[in-house]
């Protein structure tokens, strides 16, 4: 496959719930360290757009990595109320490729092998205009009726026999240019969902979700 993708990484430098989430050491490198890697080992990411707030993200990013390119966040895309297609917007129109894959800093665990595998989907077929990474669950959920969502409570079944549903777990979304100008929404009009695993797709919003991030990165490194 010939195609190149430019990957998109929205980055503050203030977080909410874990101060100083993207640069905060984690199993020894800055957060955001583990993902950049994942990106800038992957054979169709060419280009990898950082917007950010932060001139020591910034920094960091253009110390340690090739093929990044730094968007200054302007003043309207400031604060932490903005949500993600503005920022997907003002990406595309400072950046010139014409496929994209847009992630987070706070899943350190994805890997270049699924990040490759999922471009290699989205460009394998013809139907969906956009992609997004999935994970299964097999879990009995309730309305708050009572009603079953994914079962029938009046015949329990084991519950790896469940039909799956899917929980979009945010790590990435694959999508064209033509389709984010036209259905301004990075999961496009007919997405094709990507499974990965649920331990890969841990994703950090609160203290807790970093810790259990660092426990896994810890473990996968042999050093637990």
């Amino acid at each position: 496959m010939s195609q190149t993708v430019k990957a998109l990484v929205p980055m503050k430098g203030h977080s909410e719930r874990v101060p100083n989430k993207n640069i905060r050491p984690l199993a020894g490198k800055p957060c955001f360290h583990w993902v950049m890697e994942a990106l800038s080992n992957s054979r169709y990411i060419d280009e990898i757009v950082v917007n950010t707030d932060s001139r020591e993200i910034a920094k960091s990013a253009k110390d340690n990595f090739e093929k990044v390119k730094i968007l200054e966040r302007p003043d309207f895309l400031l604060g932490d109320m903005v949500s993600i297609q503005p920022l997907i917007e003002y990406d595309l129109a400072n950046s010139d490729g014409e496929y994209y894959l847009q992630t987070h800093s706070t899943n350190p665990l994805l890997t270049t092998k699924t990040i490759d595998k999922a471009i290699e989907a989205f460009f394998a077929q013809k139907e969906h205009d956009a992609l997004f990474s999935v994970t299964e669950i097999k879990t009995r959920f309730y309305w708050p009726d009572g009603r079953g969502v994914n079962h029938d409570p009046a015949h329990l079944i084991r519950t790896q026999d469940l039909e799956p549903i899917y929980h979009e777990n945010s790590c990435f979304y694959i999508f064209s240019r033509e389709t984010n100008n036209k259905i301004k929404n990075r999961l496009g009009s007919n997405p094709m969902m990507f499974a990965i695993d649920r331990l890969e797709a841990a994703d950090i919003d609160d203290l807790e979700d970093f810790y259990w991030a660092e426990f896994l990165m810890l473990k996968k490194l042999g050093k637990i």
